[in-house]
């Protein structure tokens, strides 16, 4: 059965979707503080936010390995507030920004831990935002509990929202289908951390920043919620990993930061990253926006000859095709559709996925006839 359209709200990308520049300058890193950069631009501008905020993580003292070895962890000055309240009213005046300059149909992503998503969570219901998902990103190369005190903290949240309840988010299911062969994307990522040639050093072969996040997940953020050509604001720039995907993937960014030598490294990083040029390469049509193919239209092409057998794959169920382009059962005759649905005594039934035709020693999905009429005139379509 075909996946059901949870929401007709979702907008769909099309075969050629025009890429519109901004009346302001995109691709750019501005210096400063966020929510001062983010109040100098215009309203209702922006067609995705990737927010990597500082996590508040409280540590306390260094953290040692086994071998006696310090942990390299987050413990940079814009890590750290006096309180959960300073936190919070922080917090509120970044997201209240980011609502401002975010379009009706755009959305949000937010990234944090358990020491602060919780609570960035609350908020951004407050002022209104609706969570369409939130997905786990689960570290498949964690850093380990070295005291041996708690679980490992192999995971972290991502929050998926929209500006409000009935906005028209682009969610570009078929291209997130395709990336995990065929199947729905879960809300459960595994992936690993930023490592090896990925990770920006510093000239003492340090880490630039503690925190920096893995191109693969920035790829699966932008693919899902973009267009060609979208603008992709991040108020916490960093290094520059959503600049950097989203040049690749032929988006427009702006970046927001107020450290010069993260910076300074993200200009750099930008700068050698090579875009798709084909911007047909970028694009996964939805199947919503394809060419309706009638059944009786692969009948007459001769693609599937009346009176040929179909079954479902487990050979249960069989009907035959009739020259019209209907089928007939043993009790219920009608569309591919009508009678995929009667046999089973289901409410629908997409019948192009549900009948299948013997070819050999296989059956056959009846869609891939469906596919190449529509391969066929494609040409005529563009």
């Amino acid at each position: 059965m075909a996946p059901k359209d949870v929401t007709t709200k979702v907008s769909s990308t099309k075969t050629k979707p025009p890429i519109v520049k901004a009346p302001f300058k995109t691709n750019v890193i501005m210096s400063g503080d966020c929510v001062d950069a983010m109040n100098a631009l215009p309203e209702n501008s922006i067609d995705l936010v990737f927010a990597d905020p500082p996590y508040n993580m409280q540590l306390g003292g260094e953290l040692h390995r086994p071998d006696n070895s310090r942990v390299d962890g987050v413990d940079d000055a814009w890590d750290k507030f006096d309180n959960f309240a300073a936190y919070d009213k922080f917090t509120r005046a970044w997201l209240g920004a980011v609502k401002r300059v975010l379009k009706d149909n755009g959305s949000l992503w937010v990234i944090g831990s358990y020491h602060n998503i919780f609570r960035v969570g609350a908020i951004l219901q407050d002022l209104g935002f609706w969570v369409l998902n939130d997905i786990v990103w689960r570290k498949s190369n964690p850093m380990p509990n070295f005291r041996g005190t708690r679980f490992t903290n192999a995971h972290e949240t991502m929050i998926w929202c929209s500006k409000s309840k009935d906005a028209r988010y682009t969610f570009n299911y078929d291209a997130m289908k395709n990336m995990n062969d065929g199947l729905q994307m879960r809300s459960d990522w595994t992936l690993p951390l930023c490592t090896g040639d990925e990770r920006l050093k510093n000239t003492l072969g340090d880490k630039l920043h503690p925190t920096q996040k893995p191109e693969s997940l920035l790829y699966r953020v932008i693919m899902s919620a973009t267009k060609p050509g979208d603008i992709v604001l991040d108020p916490f720039f960093g290094t520059g990993t959503t600049g950097a995907v989203a040049k690749l993937l032929g988006r427009q960014y702006i970046g927001l930061e107020r450290d010069p030598e993260y910076i300074a490294g993200a200009r750099e990083r930008i700068a050698n990253v090579k875009p798709i040029e084909d911007e047909s390469m970028l694009l996964t049509p939805s199947k919503r926006t394809e060419p309706r193919i009638p059944f009786g239209t692969v009948v007459e092409r001769g693609l599937l000859r009346a009176g040929t057998m179909l079954s479902d794959p487990s050979g249960r169920f069989t009907a035959k095709i009739r020259a019209d382009g209907s089928l007939i059962s043993a009790e219920h005759r009608g569309s591919i559709h009508q009678v995929g649905a009667a046999v089973q005594g289901a409410p629908a039934c997409n019948g192009w996925t549900f009948w299948h035709v013997k070819m050999g020693n296989n059956l056959v999905a009846i869609d891939v006839f469906r596919q190449k009429v529509r391969a066929e005139i494609a040409p005529s379509l563009q």
